[in-house]
């Protein structure tokens, strides 16, 4: 103990650096699995690089430098990217407000159908009978909608909205339908010729809608739509064109003939006409002499006997009557440009997608 005493400050010093030691070699030995994971990355690390010197094309080298020439490419797309997103405008819903509520849709909705209907007047674009929806039959009459469907269905208004005016602008003859995806319970109450059974499709870019259009047009009205839709500022794809004749309107009833009375005018000669005139004044006189016993009761003037105009061997006036044209007879054709195009009223039908590109990533 003496010893302990005289030599405490050694034995506490001695004990600490062995505490110390132990520690040290713990922490060696724990870190020492960490240092062979970090060599073990390094290595392969190192492979790769081997590895991707060794390939074709290779990464660069001296003037050449492939991967500084990736990062341009990168850039040169981003730039190309920014720049297509003016024809990727996003459509506005309707009505487009921050939250929107019950009594609102309903007003939208019921004035955007009369406005509808009031373009397709003006432009006149025949459309379907009995206050014809644009495929929202089912909302129409509501005054409240199913939970959570508003967002969906106001951003279905729009593009339809958007969708019609196109086709109003092209002057199409008619609209027969318009189709739209289901999106809310409301829905299934609908018209089934309102709704598609595709759906909208999300990928890593962008949200694809689909929609169906009938018309009936003539081909110049189908390329105002198609080029009406390909000038827009927003996405419309258009996938597939099915063209055929439209139906043939119906007859309309025949209308009874109306008999004509056809009244033969004689055609008279001035010449003649003069001459039976003087002929009958001359009989005229011939009666009064021969009942009143002046002159000689032949025919005369003053006991001048009376030759007429044209003599005693004047012939009896004539009457030339028309010609008339056989009933039904057609004038006969006088020629004319012959017929090179006789285009024909076709209905169309066009399933569109509208292209929504997703928001950029932050």
């Amino acid at each position: 103990m003496s010893w302990l005493k005289r030599n405490l400050f050694f034995v506490i010093g001695s004990l600490v650096a062995l505490i110390l030691m132990g520690l040290a070699g713990f922490f060696l030995y724990s870190k020492w699995s960490l240092n062979n994971e970090v060599l073990a990355s390094l290595n392969g690390d190192y492979e790769e690089l081997k590895r991707l010197n060794s390939q074709n094309p290779h990464p660069g080298a001296g003037s050449v430098n492939n991967i500084n020439l990736a990062k341009e490419q990168r850039a040169q797309l981003q730039g190309f990217i920014t720049n297509t997103l003016q024809y990727f405008q996003p459509i506005p819903r309707i009505p487009d407000l921050p939250k929107i509520t019950d009594r609102d849709f309903s007003a939208a909705l019921s004035q955007t159908i009369e406005q509808l209907r009031n373009d397709a007047t003006n432009a006149s674009v025949t459309l379907p009978p009995d206050n014809y929806s644009f495929s929202f039959t089912s909302q129409k009459s509501k005054i409240s909608f199913a939970a959570g469907s508003l967002n969906r269905v106001s951003i279905q208004l729009g593009e339809v909205k958007t969708l019609v005016k196109i086709l109003f602008d092209a002057k199409i003859n008619a609209l027969d339908n318009l189709r739209r995806e289901r999106v809310s319970s409301d829905d299934s109450f609908g018209l089934q010729t309102d709704y598609l059974t595709e759906k909208t499709e999300t990928n890593a870019l962008a949200v694809i809608t689909p929609y169906e259009v009938t018309i009936r047009a003539f081909s110049a009205e189908l390329a105002s739509v198609l080029a009406g839709l390909a000038s827009s500022p927003h996405a419309f794809l258009v996938k597939t064109i099915n063209v055929e004749l439209a139906p043939a309107l119906p007859t309309p009833e025949p209308i009874l003939p109306v008999a004509v009375q056809t009244i033969m005018v004689p055609q008279v000669n001035p010449a003649a006409e003069e001459m039976g005139r003087a002929q009958r004044e001359a009989a005229s006189m011939a009666a009064f002499r021969s009942r009143y016993g002046v002159g000689g009761g032949g025919p005369g003037l003053g006991g001048v006997a009376y030759r007429g105009l044209g003599g005693e061997s004047a012939a009896p006036p004539t009457y030339v009557a028309p010609n008339p044209a056989q009933p039904g007879a057609a004038p006969a054709s006088k020629g004319g440009l012959p017929t090179v195009l006789d285009e024909k009223l076709l209905k169309i039908t066009l399933n569109i997608y509208i292209v929504k590109p997703l928001p950029p990533a932050k």
